[in-house]
């Protein structure tokens, strides 16, 4: 995340605070045997296994499209005004027959997975399956589009722009999730596994390049780029030739659209999802998966509002970079993955580390309460926000920052000037302390699942980390899994970290953050290696019926009297051309009413020759764009006018085509919603 949030609102976070400033509640913690205590998956039986069982499914997550603060920019004045593009999430269940074991791999196109997400995901698998999908075998990642509906976290701080939680999001996205899985779980054959990979250049660039110029020169020459440009595909086919679909991972921020687009999104990664979908249809899934993006971002040719330029075209531009290149990796995949499935899994008070001093400087060193540093509030470099970046305590003769230090700080969060310590508020911390690590193997692929942001040279610490531990195990890849099973902020390197640059100053845990990390994932990767069992660690909180929600609902839906909702209010022309763009505008409901989950609030139809209509596009196509605006008509507010646009593809048959709007309306009489719908005029393409 950038702009994040605090930024615009600080006096919202003052109320906030003032609401929240109670007595503290008791923590319960728990330590339970790893329920995995059986030999390692990659020896043995399954040393030289090809066979898999495999499945793929995706499923709708979209959220409410109007009045919903969006989550990632942290801004207020940012939320839902339609749908550009439907959000997915996309499933994936790889098992092994030569040990029993399985895991679920998901991709989602949101900002973030959150705790209670993940909690909630796994309790309704446990309700259908058993003990078949637990914690330590799903593995939740988000892509970290910006622009989706927020307030579907359980802890405070992610809700403080959004005007508090909304389950209607939080449903879409748990109900959505778990669809994915149960259709993946439903699909499950037998075939084998691919590894591609290569170098993926001018698709990313680090936001960050002075924090990641304090890091060793020995360590950067080792590198060519400060950016990792390293794309991992995993290439999944039936035995009898069909194609499952693939899992790409690739670290840049899924931030092509800026803070000021309030069209609901999966950005870059989601269009390069879509495109790889459309391109070979049959139920074909590809997930565009996020890995150690903390400081990289898309926006090549610039941008200062969080995203590129050209939102639009930027988002194009990045999404075809990484559609183009995922799409050769996925011809040239020809590495069979050779092994059985495994995972460790644990869960972790991060702040509350001791990181023995082979994994720190030589010292002991422990983690801290969390908070947020001044620097925070400043934003990134494309999407600056409120003071600048580099706010610290270290001495060197910055004001603000020997102000702040004065004020507000720890010796244990080191050079930070703290803004909030969100891990000391009452009566919850307002951001997660006890975190999922998890570990999985997939042959000879790694996937390291971390619920942080990690910047490009931390991710390679982590890794190097893991791959020292499993390389008697012949693992040959290692992936950062980024944005996985929760979300309490970045994670940079110790060095960027005395910096205080937005990356820094969001690592809440302290400066040794990663060294705790690493240390973690060596415990893990060694007992997996091993063959043996890891403490399932401190339970993590489940905060349902404790959030606070401001969330505007629906009333009432309005109209004129001597108009019907659904009727058009601005048509179509008699005629177009390809490239041109059709706009029309009935009048409609609030998009609260009902989602359309796993359907859509508009279609493009064309006439056959019968006389009957068929759809051509729907809100899921990037050609599309479903708006909404609340309209004032005396003598009431509740009025919705809903415009329908389609830019009309180069390739577009020729033909007669009319645009549809499907919606919902609530009485003021009896609160009943009803559906209605509108169409345009048949207009002409040539």
């Amino acid at each position: 995340m950038r702009t994040h949030f605090i930024q615009r609102s600080l006096a919202l976070l003052l109320v906030f605070m003032t609401a929240t400033a109670a007595h503290g509640a008791g923590q319960r913690w728990r330590t339970s045997p790893h329920p995995e205590a059986a030999g390692s998956g990659l020896s043995g039986a399954c040393e030289d296994a090809r066979n898999f069982l495999l499945g793929a499914a995706s499923a709708d997550i979209t959220g409410p499209a109007a009045e919903v603060g969006m989550m990632g920019y942290g801004m207020v004045e940012q939320q839902t005004s339609g749908i550009h593009q439907r959000l997915r999430s996309r499933a994936f269940v790889i098992a092994s027959p030569c040990n029993g074991k399985r895991v679920v791999f998901v991709s989602a196109d949101l900002g973030m997975v959150f705790q209670a997400v993940k909690q909630q995901v796994v309790e309704r698998l446990r309700a259908r399956y058993g003990d078949l999908y637990t914690d330590d075998n799903v593995l939740l990642s988000a892509t970290h589009t910006h622009s989706g509906p927020g307030g579907y976290s359980h802890y405070t701080f992610y809700n403080l722009t959004t005007l508090g939680f909304s389950p209607q999001t939080f449903e879409a996205i748990v109900s959505g999730i778990v669809a994915s899985i149960v259709r993946a779980h439903e699909r499950l054959a037998g075939g084998t596994l691919r590894l591609s990979s290569g170098e993926l250049l001018g698709a990313s660039r680090n936001r960050s390049p002075e924090a990641y110029l304090l890091n060793p020169a020995s360590e950067r020459a080792r590198y060519a780029r400060d950016v990792d440009t390293r794309m991992t595909l995993l290439r999944l086919t039936r035995e009898d030739g069909t194609e499952v679909g693939f899992i790409d991972w690739f670290a840049v921020h899924a931030t092509s659209m800026g803070n000021d687009n309030t069209l609901i999104s999966g950005d870059n990664k989601g269009l390069a999802s879509y495109l790889s979908e459309q391109a070979q249809g049959d139920g074909f899934v590809a997930a565009f998966a996020n890995a150690n993006e903390g400081d990289v971002t898309p926006n090549i040719l610039g941008g200062t509002n969080g995203g590129g330029a050209n939102d639009f075209e930027d988002t194009s531009i990045s999404a075809r970079k990484q559609y183009d290149f995922a799409a050769k990796l996925w011809a040239e995949a020809a590495t069979p993955l050779e092994g059985g499935v495994d995972y460790r899994h644990t869960y972790v008070k991060m702040d509350a580390v001791d990181v023995a001093p082979s994994f720190a400087d030589g010292t002991p060193r422990t983690t801290c309460p969390a908070a947020i540093g001044v620097s925070m509030l400043a934003g990134a470099e494309d999407g600056p926000g409120v003071g600048q970046e580099g706010v610290t305590c270290s001495g060197t003769g910055n004001a603000w920052g020997q102000f702040s230090c004065s004020l507000t700080t720890t010796p244990c969060q080191g050079e930070k000037p703290i803004a909030l310590e969100t891990g000391s508020m009452r009566p919850f911390p307002w951001t997660p302390e006890v975190l999922p690590l998890q570990l999985v193997t997939i042959g000879n692929l790694a996937l390291v699942a971390v619920p942080f942001e990690l910047t490009t040279m931390a991710g390679r610490r982590l890794r190097e980390t893991v791959e020292t531990a499993l390389a008697p195990t012949g693992v040959t890849d290692v992936v950062i899994a980024g944005l996985s099973n929760a979300y309490s902020g970045y994670v940079s390197t110790r060095e960027e970290y005395a910096r205080q640059d937005y990356e820094g100053a969001s690592t809440h845990f302290g400066p040794w953050t990663l060294a705790a990390l690493q240390q973690s994932f060596d415990t893990l990767a060694t007992s997996l290696r091993d063959g043996a069992g890891v403490p399932a660690g401190p339970t993590p909180r489940d905060l349902r019926g404790e959030q606070l929600s401001l969330q505007p609902g629906v009333v009432f839906d309005d109209k004129l009297l001597w108009v019907d909702f659904g009727d058009v209010v601005t048509d179509a022309k008699a005629a177009y051309a390809r490239g041109d763009t059709v706009n029309v505008t009935f009048w409609g409901g609030h998009p609260k009413n009902d989602l359309h989950v796993e359907g859509t609030m508009l279609r493009v139809q064309r006439r056959e020759a019968g006389g009957g209509w068929t759809d051509v596009a729907t809100d899921a196509d990037w050609a599309t764009r479903y708006r909404w605006q609340r309209e004032n008509c005396v003598p009431t507010l509740a009025c919705s006018h809903v415009t329908v646009t389609w830019d009309i593809p180069a390739d577009a048959a020729p033909g007669t085509y009319r645009l549809v709007h499907e919606g919902n309306w609530k009485s003021g009489w009896d609160g009943n919603v009803r559906p209605y719908s509108g169409a345009s005029r048949a207009f002409s393409v040539r």
